[in-house]
């Protein structure tokens, strides 16, 4: 019986897909689980695939271990530069297995099926290399300078797909003699070498996740092809206040809020920043997934949030959201004091929390308002906020 590796590609940065916080697309949820975790399932219960072994990007450690935890693969390899490199790479480190084929697919294409990869096996039985695709409906269009140039007959044009099948030895062969050449598929570089490249029916549910708007439709797909997936709105509200003190003459002149720097004559007290308005934020978003609060999560008993830019750990909390399957639907949060003046600030405020969670503007909201001279807040001596958060979560049983 044939030896059949898996190799699967997950080294990508996507440059088209961005989520504020860049966790790189192959480790973002999709019903609780990553998206690499579920095309490596794919292959993982395959009963004909022997081993499984994935190429990543060497600052993707931590992210790879959370994802593939209590899975049995091979030890994952470092790609290159580009996604070719990366492909000879993890072949040249399945040397020491010795496989017969090799099926490689990109990582971030989750919804492979079992009926793609039995057909790939099978077709690899009499031909030495098979890939899935599917055939172009849309009309094609040759561009110049902005204007349709000619029409292309689509009659023979087929999308590829993977997983793409080889005989191992000889797509290795054609990645070491081609490396300083650019090919956009693996099947691409056997063509160049003249070895015949034969296809079998790809599925329309096996795209590829590329931008914000593929990610999305991933998210609609897995609700039909998952059965036990459930999606839930889920409420946070989060609170902070801090105190006012002197400002001394070393000190720049402003206070921090919302991540926007505003000009004050005194000085917030307080472990880190004393952003009040990010506190109360990332307090709110910690409740929609019942992760503790910020003070679990940055103690003031560690110096390591000493001063400590709120932005950053607002990234932090992103992240976490981002892990649980959490996406924002809207933000809401109120200043109180009776000084410095917010209003002029709103619209900076709105724009920088965006930046940092990856959202829209139109998902954020910024109030502002006093205490009407009524105690502490009253009477100049701190500054609150409260922030309220929804978001929907989506997950599976």
């Amino acid at each position: 019986m044939s030896k059949i590796v898996a190799l699967i590609t997950a080294c990508g940065r996507g440059n088209r897909f961005n989520r504020g916080e860049g966790v790189p697309k192959q480790y973002l949820p999709l019903a609780g689980v990553s998206l690499l975790r579920h095309s490596i399932l794919a292959f993982l219960n395959h009963p004909q695939i022997s081993d499984v072994i994935c190429v990543i990007h060497p600052d993707d450690i931590a992210l790879y271990e959370e994802t593939v935890a209590g899975l049995d693969l091979l030890n994952p390899v470092f790609g290159g530069k580009t996604r070719q490199a990366s492909i000879r790479l993890g072949l040249e480190a399945l040397r020491e297995y010795n496989p017969d084929k090799v099926l490689i697919h990109d990582g971030v294409r989750p919804f492979v099926s079992k009926r793609i990869i039995n057909g790939i096996l099978e077709k690899l039985e009499t031909h030495p290399a098979v890939i899935p695709a599917v055939a172009v409906e849309d009309t094609l269009k040759k561009i110049g300078d902005g204007k349709i140039e000619w029409t292309l007959e689509r009659e023979n044009l087929w999308r590829a797909q993977t997983p793409q099948g080889f005989i191992y030895q000889d797509i290795l062969n054609s990645h070491t003699a081609f490396k300083d050449l650019q090919f956009t598929d693996d099947a691409a570089l056997n063509e160049y070498a003249g070895i015949p490249v034969a296809i079998v029916p790809g599925s329309q549910n096996n795209f590829k996740i590329t931008t914000e708007e593929d990610y999305e439709r991933a998210k609609r797909t897995i609700s039909f092809l998952i059965q036990d997936v459930r999606e839930e709105t889920r409420c946070g509200n989060g609170f902070d206040v801090h105190t006012f003190r002197i400002r001394r003459k070393d000190e720049n002149k402003f206070i921090r809020l919302c991540g926007v720097d505003v000009e004050f004559d005194k000085k917030i007290e307080a472990h880190s920043d004393g952003d009040v308005g990010i506190h109360a934020l990332m307090d709110a978003l910690l409740g929609t997934i019942a992760a503790g609060d910020i003070g679990e999560h940055f103690p003031p008993s560690d110096s390591k949030w000493k001063n400590a830019d709120s932005c950053e750990m607002l990234k932090i909390v992103n992240h976490l959201m981002r892990k649980k399957g959490a996406a924002i639907i809207n933000l809401d949060i109120t200043l109180i004091c009776e000084k410095p003046k917010i209003s002029k600030f709103k619209s900076q405020m709105k724009e920088r929390l965006a930046e940092i969670l990856g959202i829209s503007t139109t998902r954020i909201n910024i109030k502002a308002t006093t205490t009407e001279k009524l105690g502490f807040l009253g009477r100049e001596e701190g500054i609150a906020a409260q922030a309220t958060a929804s978001v929907l979560v989506s997950s599976s049983s």
